[in-house]
């Protein structure tokens, strides 16, 4: 139990995440006001998400007067500039700039004319960046692909797209003109305030002058508070606790201490709030909120150092300030000096801005690693998501961080090493170093061949930074790197408390072929015994080579359909799969034509039908009983799962609408307010059968981590342990596994609960039971 100084130091600590949280979100919506961007401030976002579909409908009425003849004189002058964008495009360009000045702290920023022509401004560049890609297509993208990512902001991006145009011979612009800029932006400025009685006009005497501004109203202001208000209860940063959470219940919430007063969290993301999770998850999950852990100090020396020296390596990226360059000593009189030095001064601010973005997580990380790098251990509080998996709350320091951030956890509770402590240090090492498809015995002798490698790295990181930081994880096997070498070759160190992982092979294809009883695809994913591990990916590329294009053949691979065969399970899309296998090509340099994509895609998904039979069978099974289900009458999917998880789908349909512009990117725009009442169908279907895989898994890490009485973390399908532990963690996952699908036939019970009227499709053919002597179905 917590001490009352204990108790009394974590609320101190989550008042300050409560601090810090709003000083960062105030913080960042006075700089987004500060550089003119308030549209992407909360308040900016939410509000337009509202305000675009009903300037839509006011442009689209407008349109519709024109058909009848029924034009007024003010737009007749403009309707021409509007005719190369449609409704959707010119509301969400004018809600954006509209926000952007009126809300901008900079001088004058809000006068009408200035607001305006500002509208009036990025609707003409818009329309200019349409020009050139009707007329040079080619040209423009590969402008784009070359200058847009050294650009920051779309201001600049116009001015390199325009200069550059103009050293082509291509149609030229022709500018609209401020007048016309302001006539057309005043248009837009009208619907805007028509459509919600947000931003108003204000006359003010300016010595002999009157001079127009544009001013958000009374009622916006509200509406604003309102917002920010929201926000505000939502911003604190979250952190690990200096305690051990509070328990969650069906009625009470847990977590942080402050979390029952404020309830920020939820025990189930996104879940219905109504239900009644069973007791096993429950336990489950306030049980890993018990685990203790610490961070590694080597690891942060490390880090500290190539902070400093500005080195990036892997997920590591510290800022990288490049100096300005030096101003000539006739930048006053030679114009062309002036010039290069502003052009060369814009590329190095370009290059430290996008650097300054880039290492926006790695920053997060250090401040959090400055908070805990005196506390002698902390503790993470955990929830569901609403299929059962299981998150770290905190965004910082938890086995679901990146490569570096999972680097800087060790456990807190040592244990002894023994000869099985060795040889999982030793798996952990040459595991992280890249050896991830390699047998046991595979592994265990690289690490035994590199004692001399890893001891270069252990005793002198830096100055063998070159031998560690291109690996598969540089930052893990660097820790596993120092906790091997003191642990089993130096020895002066007798315990450990390194995280350890092993990860499902291909877990999607376990589950389906413990639900299809299906032994030729449990045989290829490991989840029966073998002398080395199984390969699934390579299996379904040399089963899909024959039916490629001859041209593609060579190139065929386990890497070329890895991703296509992972997500398959996951209901991914004929689509999605030629955009793998596109990338995948293009990274061996391959460039593939449109008809021999789509011949490829087919012949790998022909290929699953017949390598992996079961999974293919239960999936179409799956969705074609949903769709049955939502044609019934179906409003939502619910199920249980083995630990007593009740899973909840409810996907409703929302009118949404995407369109691409050309210098603000893909936006998506919400046309209706709130959620329709009608039940998507095909969203059911695409994401029935991943979810039940989801749940599935989770439900395994369930029922496995409490039968496991020794510190534990998870992530997703992959379980971390102590090196000393791992060997009884992974017959637990087995024995489990074994459980669920040799004792129970899950997919009948499925059946019943979704009201299912055909029987599953099972194969039949595999035994569970031999899962408990595979060594690599978790590795």
């Amino acid at each position: 139990m917590p001490t009352p100084a204990q108790i009394e130091e974590q609320v101190e600590l989550e008042r300050e995440q409560i601090r810090q949280g709003l000083k960062q979100l105030r913080d960042n919506t006075r700089k987004l006001e500060d550089k003119s961007y308030a549209s992407a401030s909360v308040y900016g976002v939410a509000s337009i998400e509202t305000l675009i579909p009903l300037v839509v409908r006011r442009i689209e009425a407008t349109h519709k007067r024109i058909k009848e003849g029924k034009i007024g004189q003010a737009f007749a002058e403009i309707r021409t500039y509007l005719a190369d964008v449609e409704p959707e495009v010119a509301a969400a360009i004018a809600c954006k700039v509209t926000f952007d000045t009126v809300f901008s702290t900079k001088p004058n920023s809000n006068k009408l004319q200035n607001v305006t022509d500002a509208i009036g401004q990025a609707v003409e560049n818009e329309c200019m960046m349409r020009h050139y890609e009707r007329n040079v297509p080619g040209l423009l993208e590969t402008l784009k692909k070359n200058y847009w990512h050294k650009s920051i902001g779309t201001h600049q991006k116009v001015v390199v797209i325009r200069t550059l145009m103009n050293r082509y011979d291509v149609p030229h612009w022709q500018a609209w003109g401020r007048a016309n800029r302001v006539k057309l932006g005043g248009w837009l400025l009208d619907c805007i305030c028509e459509a919600t009685n947000w931003f108003m006009k204000d006359m003010r005497q300016e010595g002999r002058k009157r001079q127009h501004f544009v001013v958000p109203t009374p009622e916006f202001l509200e509406i604003k508070d309102e917002v920010v208000a929201t926000a505000e209860l939502f911003s604190p940063m979250a952190w690990p606790m200096l305690i051990e959470p509070n328990d969650w219940t069906n009625e009470r919430p847990g977590g942080y201490l402050l979390n029952e007063i404020m309830r920020g969290y939820d025990m189930v993301r996104r879940g219905d709030p109504t239900c009644i999770q069973g007791e096993t998850p429950i336990k489950f999950l306030n049980k890993i909120q018990k685990v203790a852990y610490r961070l590694n100090p080597f690891i942060i020396d490390v880090a500290e150092e190539l902070e400093r020296r500005q080195i990036e390596v892997g997920k590591f990226v510290p800022i990288i300030e490049m100096p300005l360059p030096p101003k000539p000593v006739d930048i006053a009189e030679n114009k062309e000096s002036r010039l290069d030095y502003r052009r060369k001064a814009a590329e190095v601010m370009n290059v430290n801005a996008q650097s300054f973005q880039r290492s926006c997580r790695t920053r997060m990380t250090l401040n959090a690693v400055k908070v805990f790098k005196g506390k002698e251990k902390f503790f993470i509080p955990w929830s569901f998501d609403y299929r059962g998996r299981a998150y770290p709350i905190p965004a910082f320091l938890t086995p679901q961080d990146t490569d570096f951030g999972k680097s800087l956890l060790k456990f807190y509770e040592e244990s002894f090493v023994d000869d099985y402590a060795c040889d999982w240090l030793a798996f952990q090492v040459a595991t992280t170093y890249g050896l991830d498809k390699a047998t046991m015995q595979e592994r265990l002798a690289w690490t035994l061949e590199n004692h001399q490698l890893i001891t270069l790295i252990a005793t002198d990181p830096l100055g063998n930074l070159h031998e560690w930081e291109g690996v598969d994880e540089p930052w893990q096997f660097l820790a596993a790197c120092e906790e091997y070498y003191h642990c089993v070759i130096e020895c002066d160190r007798s315990h450990t408390s390194l995280m350890v992982a092993t990860d499902a092979t291909c877990s999607g294809l376990q589950i389906l072929a413990g639900l299809a009883r299906d032994a030729s695809t449990a045989r290829l994913v490991n989840v029966l015994p073998s002398d080395k591990p199984q390969d699934a990916y390579k299996a379904v590329a040399e089963a899909a080579t024959p039916k490629c294009p001859a041209s593609i053949r060579p190139y065929m691979d386990r890497k070329t359909v890895k991703r296509v065969t992972m997500t398959i399970p996951y209901n991914a899309k004929p689509y999605s799969n030629r955009g793998y296998i596109r990338d995948a090509l293009k990274e061996k340099g391959v460039e593939i034509e449109k008809e021999d994509l789509t011949a490829t895609v087919k012949a790998v998904r022909d290929a699953m039908n017949v390598v992996v039979p079961g999974p293919m069978a239960v999936m179409t099974w799956i969705e074609g009983e949903v769709a049955e289900a939502i044609k019934r009458g179906a409003t939502e999917l619910t199920w249980t799962t083995p630990s007593g998880f009740v899973v909840t789908q409810r996907l409703m349909k929302a009118e949404v609408q995407n369109i691409e512009l050309q210098l603000l990117g893909r936006c998506r725009i919400t046309l209706a307010v709130g959620q329709s009442n009608k039940v998507d169908l095909a969203h059911h279907k695409n994401a029935t059968a991943p979810n039940l895989i989801h749940s599935l898994d989770a439900s395994l890490l369930h029922l496995s981590a409490l039968r496991f009485d020794a510190p534990i973390a998870l992530i997703h399908d992959s379980v971390l342990c102590r090196a000393t532990d791992m060997s009884t963690l992974s017959t637990l996952v087995r024995e489990t596994y074994m459980h669920l699908f040799a004792e129970h036939d899950y997919l009948t019970d499925f059946k019943h609960q979704i009201g299912a009227e055909t029987d599953p499709p099972i194969v039949g053919d595999l035994e569970p039971e031999s899962v408990i002597e595979s060594t690599y179905f978790f590795c």
